[in-house]
């Protein structure tokens, strides 16, 4: 981030981080129509112009008049009392009366990005065999969001067994703890030798990109969602002849209304995921709740900054 920051502005004078929040609208500026003080929004993690190339192309993350994926990273994020949306008029939603906060804040970021880059660019379909590498925030969106799409079988892998349970109480048909089995083999075992339709890769590690290269059938789909920090071993030469679509992507939000409804109907309890709750006074207790989010039992860290 820093180098990235230095490159674009010339300076990096240190970041508020953040890009998932609700919030109240205390001034708008002149260009804005849509919002006015004291409306109740969900603030999302793209902003965009709506104008430039990629933005009519609805590649709203690579928008290249100033927005995308900026917030608590180009530009100071939510964690604060104060934050600044560019584009408010196409970069914010109103706040339904009634729906709950901790649902509405998964509207910022986990439930596009699980839906768009997880689910659609999975190309999940009636009947489908699916299997999402990593229940996290994003996995388990992956599994309510892939259930839009009717698959018949969807495979839920991790190393921890809290969350594993959660994934089957959201939907999963099954589990597998691949740090007390092969993973792979138990995906094969499950498709009768096939491998499955799409596989979701939402942690962004060696281990779990590899379980995805080697279960994925003939003309299947492999989409990538987690955030990679270092280069992977991609077998080209195993999976050239295999027919395969592999995807990568930033989320471009451009399926939140529809989630945002989809949310308001009480069809996606992602209340559930919202394990802990803190105080803007707790603010340190809360990133070392999330740091050590497996002794936790942590799935998604909620920080109230009116309290």
């Amino acid at each position: 981030m820093q180098e990235h920051a230095k490159t674009l502005t010339g300076q990096f004078n240190g970041r508020i981080l953040g890009h998932e929040g609700i919030g109240i609208v205390e001034e708008v500026g002149s260009a804005v129509k849509k919002f006015k003080k004291g409306d109740r929004v969900i603030i999302s993690c793209i902003s965009h112009c709506g104008i430039c190339e990629n933005c009519q192309k609805q590649l709203y993350s690579h928008c290249q008049n100033g927005g995308g994926w900026i917030m608590g990273y180009m530009i100071d994020g939510a964690h604060a009392e104060y934050v600044r949306t560019p584009f408010a008029d196409t970069s914010l939603y109103l706040l339904p009366e009634g729906l709950n906060e901790d649902v509405a804040v998964f509207l910022s970021d986990v439930l596009p990005t699980s839906h768009e880059i997880g689910v659609r660019y999975g190309n999940v379909k009636p009947g489908d065999s699916i299997a999402i590498i990593g229940t996290g925030p994003i996995g388990m969106g992956c599994v309510l969001t892939s259930q839009f799409y009717s698959p018949s079988v969807i495979i839920a892998v991790d190393t921890d067994d809290h969350r594993l349970a959660l994934a089957k109480e959201l939907g999963a048909t099954h589990t597998i703890n691949s740090a007390q089995e092969d993973a792979i083999q138990r995906i094969l075992d499950i498709t009768e030798g096939r491998g499955v339709d799409c596989a979701i890769e939402a942690v962004g590690a060696e281990p779990t990109w590899n379980i995805c290269q080697n279960v994925v059938k003939e003309g299947g789909h492999l989409a990538n969602v987690g955030v990679h920090g270092k280069s992977v071993n991609f077998e080209i030469n195993k999976l050239w002849i295999k027919n395969l679509t592999i995807t990568t992507g930033l989320v471009n939000a451009n399926t939140t209304d529809m989630l945002l409804k989809t949310c308001c109907s009480g069809k996606l309890p992602m209340e559930k995921l919202a394990s802990h709750h803190f105080k803007f006074a707790e603010f340190e207790k809360a990133y070392d709740v999330f740091k050590h989010a497996a002794d936790q039992k942590a799935m998604k860290v909620i920080i109230d900054l009116d309290q």
